[in-house]
């Protein structure tokens, strides 16, 4: 039977990095749970209401509020997601690699951004 050989232990920058992305995770849970509170409070105040938005003078505000929250929320979805994909190109050792020229990601940018996938000049060129 042939042994494989345990990975070597997570660097100190590895531990820094999975930090950041664990309290940017925790961060966006809370405010996914806070954003959640808020949608049930409109819905709830919606329920009370007529539903004719078009007519009603608290329709329109109401619908506004909900278009809001539910852009808000897709938003923090996303970000988790992100989150989520940083910590698994972590533990695969893709996480300082940017995506499109296979070149380091900074340090810094990775500080600032810890769902950030590409190099900065990668970034720039995609913005363009």
């Amino acid at each position: 039977m042939e042994r494989s050989t345990p990975p070597p232990p997570p660097s100190d920058e590895d531990r820094a990095a999975a930090e950041r992305i664990e309290r940017a995770r925790d961060e966006a849970e809370r405010l996914a749970a806070s954003l959640t509170r808020l949608w049930d409070g409109v819905v709830d105040a919606a329920a009370g209401t007529n539903n004719d938005d078009e007519h009603d003078p608290e329709g329109a505000t109401i619908a506004f509020e909900r278009e809001q929250l539910r852009a808000r929320r897709d938003q923090v979805r996303a970000e988790l997601d992100a989150l989520n994909l940083a910590a698994e190109r972590l533990r695969e050792g893709r996480y300082r690699v940017c995506e499109r020229c296979g070149g380091p990601i900074a340090p810094g940018r990775l500080e600032a951004r810890p769902t950030a996938r590409t190099c900065v000049e990668c970034a720039a060129r995609t913005r363009r």
